[in-house]
């Protein structure tokens, strides 16, 4: 062999040996986990350690990766498990894309038993949250990544607050319905204190990077005695920009939801609700919404904006059969009546407690403390319709409301019930005058009240006509009861032609022979010519300027006060007769006694005075609103001539 043929052989077998060399060093070079290492943890700002690292040449370029693993941030306990411990990751990378356009394409994702730790102490600290997200994302942004399969994956949580416990099994299902590599993920454990299980699956989405790609997303999910599922399209599942969802949700009280949606909802009866759940930027609304709260059906349209300083809850709902109950109890944040549909076990006790110590209480007027913190936790815009009113003493027919609440400030404008063909309309204001009280301001007008409807409350006497006229009061409190007993304003009431039970007329004159005739003939009626009250509120006392019935045999006539700070009333009514009548007691009737269970009684005699005519000394305009019938007016000025 010749000199110039081993030179030949020699360069050749060294460019094949430098080849084969340079092969095994990108094969598995020593340098490259380190190094990924380094420039993960300048990313994500923790620890990050990288096995044994493998490339395998081709298009795309294969990257194995063995035993990664990402630690927490440098101030959380050293003896916590770390974020992320992952068995392999082995992903593809179009080299060709990145050298010719810089362009990261990563045609698909194998994560193999990954096992994920997260953590919230409670001092605030955690090992994960937005800044971690924000620094993924901003490292990913523009890179375009394919399908991820997943094996064995583990995750199990820890949240001080709100307080939760979970494991979670995630994997990628072959050949499901919703598409390729769709992932499924079920969890088990408590959350908030309560036994949560949940089970998600997402898939359908060809690349995770697609901003325009639907994703198809099955979700149930039960936490406690709250029950929700919903399932349809959302886009970028990894930080989600909308999303469209047919939704379906019960439970004991929606404020349990505050927890799981991040918005401060008030307390509520139970409820069973469905419709259409739309997202868009922070933007949360509910449409098409059919189901129940309490006993009363609802239907209509609920939006949540969050990202404000306090979160925007509109709602435009209404009921075809409501019952006032269940409204009530959204005011007061109680459970609801006795025997709700749909209440826990620790409801329904309660519920019994409050119906309990209602019945035993010897006041009347609500005196729970308006909690100024949960009217300040969200701003609230509420329409609200009733076409009917359920329950067999309620006089009221339907009711329309209007709710504002502004920063703690709460408006109800309009507010009104319908009672027969005439109705009750309100305009009702709360405005915070301190850390515990607020400022109350309410102007109420009667308009035509069917006092059919009024009486079939009673279950025992009747009557007919319209009842009108107005109600003012303002007062400071921290509840309705204190700003009843603080405030000032006033009472008028009028009612002409109309006609009441005659044994409830004879018994307020105590005339009780007439009375004794009436109920062995059954129930008889006497006409009204005339009926006035007229009242003064002045530091919680309700004093009579005027109080007045005139019917087709007597007139009565009232004096007194009720004090609503102490809930006493004392007033004295007295009778004459225009004709003969038979068994009539020579004095008054004292009503007298608690404002929940006043008694009645005959009067001790006090001197000779209560003529017509001294009801009126002290009220030069009696006749203004008394309306157009001119019988009540004649009344009154003929009392006043003596």
């Amino acid at each position: 062999m010749t000199r110039s043929h081993v030179l030949r052989w020699l360069l050749w077998a060294g460019i094949a040996s430098a080849c084969l060399l340079a092969v095994a060093t990108l094969s598995s070079p020593l340098w490259l986990g380190p190094t990924i290492a380094r420039q993960a943890s300048a990313v994500l700002g923790r620890p990050v350690a990288v096995g044994r690292v493998v490339l395998r040449p081709g298009s795309p370029l294969t990257i194995t990766a063995d035993e990664v693993l990402v630690g927490n941030p440098p101030d959380f306990p050293t003896d916590e498990e770390p974020l992320l411990r992952l068995g392999r990751l082995a992903m593809q990378l179009e080299v060709g894309a990145l050298l010719r356009r810089r362009e990261v394409v990563i045609p698909s994702v194998e994560l193999t038993r990954p096992v994920v730790r997260l953590v919230s102490l409670p001092d605030g600290r955690r090992n994960y949250g937005s800044e971690l997200g924000s620094r993924l994302l901003e490292t990913l942004a523009g890179s375009k990544i394919g399908p991820v399969r997943i094996q064995d994956g583990q995750a199990r949580v820890s949240l001080a607050d709100p307080q939760a416990e979970l494991d979670l099994k995630i994997k990628t299902v072959e050949g499901s319905e919703l598409g390729p590599n769709a992932i499924h993920a079920e969890a088990r454990g408590t959350y908030t204190d309560e036994p949560t299980q949940a089970t998600l699956l997402l898939g359908g989405g060809r690349e995770w990077h697609e901003p325009s790609a639907s994703w198809s997303f099955d979700l149930d999910l039960t936490n406690g005695p709250t029950r929700a599922s919903a399932n349809g399209l959302v886009q970028q599942p990894l930080k989600p920009r909308t999303a469209a969802l047919d939704l379906s949700i019960s439970g004991p009280d929606m404020a349990r939801l505050a927890p799981l949606t991040g918005v401060s909802l008030p307390h509520t009866p139970p409820y069973d609700l469905r419709g259409k759940l739309h997202y868009l930027e922070n933007r949360f609304q509910f449409n098409g919404i059919s189901g129940r709260m309490g006993k009363s059906d609802v239907q209509g349209t609920l939006t949540v904006i969050k990202g404000r300083e306090r979160p925007l809850i509109t709602a435009d709902l209404s009921s075809r059969s409501a019952d006032l109950r269940d409204i009530t109890s959204l005011i007061t944040g109680e459970p609801g009546p006795p025997g709700t549909p749909g209440q826990t076990p620790e409801q329904q006790e309660r519920a019994e407690q409050v119906s309990r110590a209602a019945r035993s209480s010897s006041r009347l007027l609500p005196s729970k403390p308006i909690n100024m913190q949960r009217l300040r936790r969200a701003d609230t815009h509420l329409v609200y319709r009733a076409e009917s009113i359920k329950g067999r003493s309620m006089p009221f027919d339907d009711l329309a409301m209007r709710l504002e609440i502004v920063d703690g400030a709460v408006a109800l404008r309009p507010l009104s019930f319908k009672v027969g063909q005439g109705r009750i309309s309100g305009d009702i204001q709360l405005s915070p005058k301190s850390e515990e009280a607020v400022n109350g301001r309410a102007d109420i007008r009667f308009d035509r009240l069917d006092l059919a409807r009024l009486m079939q409350t009673t279950g025992r006497h009747q009557g007919r006509g319209a009842l009108s006229g107005t109600a003012r009061v303002e007062g400071t409190g921290r509840s309705l009861a204190e700003i009843l007993g603080n405030g000032d304003g006033a009472l008028t009431l009028s009612m002409t032609d109309g006609d009441l039970s005659k044994l409830l007329v004879d018994l307020a004159g105590l005339r009780l022979g007439s009375a004794l005739l009436t109920s062995l003939g059954g129930e008889q009626r006497t006409r009204v010519e005339c009926f006035l009250a007229d009242m003064e509120l002045r530091r919680g006392r309700l004093s009579t300027r005027a109080l007045l019935l005139e019917t087709e045999d007597a007139v009565t006539q009232g004096q007194g006060a009720v004090d609503l700070k102490r809930e006493q009333v004392q007033i004295r009514l007295r009778t004459e007769s225009k004709r003969l009548t038979i068994g009539v007691l020579p004095t008054a009737l004292l009503i007298s006694g608690s404002l929940k269970a006043p008694n009645a009684a005959p009067a001790r005699p006090e001197g000779t005075g209560g003529a017509i005519a001294d009801l009126f000394s002290a009220l030069p305009t009696v006749q203004l609103g008394i309306g157009d019938d001119p019988r009540c007016e004649r009344l009154v000025r003929r009392a006043r001539r003596g």
